[in-house]
């Protein structure tokens, strides 16, 4: 991850209720703001200032979201080009095969966090992830490598490409 400021968008509703989470308050799908076209246009808009380096999607669990945040990375990638990471209950190359919302969402990503909240594998020392049996992977390299390129579901363990360090 470079350094510098990142901005986060927490999406809310979240059905996996992780015992510990840190965020428990965004697991009603109703809670939050509205999103609308404001909202996002001014968080474009925010994305595009030089000293913000990144944008980090977490919630809430936003693989559970709508075409919503779809379109919104998208966007971001198109007028933003900027790193996208996302944090995920998930785990992705086990649980998500026929989610083709959730597998769209996932290529428009450069980093992926996966795997529950586990309270007993709760390690304060990790980078990026708060327990032992979450993992932080480089989409796009999982992507080159994946055996799968042209269907939805690239995300097959032996293709998995975990970040160094992490």
């Amino acid at each position: 991850m470079v350094p510098g400021v990142r901005a986060s968008l927490f999406v809310s509703g979240c059905t996996h209720k992780c015992k510990g989470c840190f965020n428990e308050v965004t697991w009603d799908f109703n809670y939050g703001d509205k999103w609308d076209t404001q909202t996002e246009n001014k968080f474009i808009e925010h994305l595009k200032k030089p000293e913000i380096v990144g944008v980090n999607i977490l919630g809430g669990e936003p693989l559970q979201q709508d075409e919503t945040l779809l379109k919104l990375l998208k966007r971001i990638r198109k007028e933003v080009q900027k790193p996208i990471w996302l944090w995920t209950g998930y785990v992705i190359d086990k649980e998500i095969e026929e989610k083709i919302l959730a597998n769209k969402i996932l290529r428009e990503c450069d980093v992926v966090i996966d795997g529950r909240f586990v309270e007993s594998k709760k390690d304060l020392n990790l980078k990026y992830r708060g327990s032992t049996n979450q993992r932080v992977i480089d989409i796009k390299e999982t992507l080159k490598v994946s055996a799968l390129s042209c269907g939805y579901s690239l995300f097959l363990n032996e293709s998995i490409v975990e970040l160094e360090g992490c």
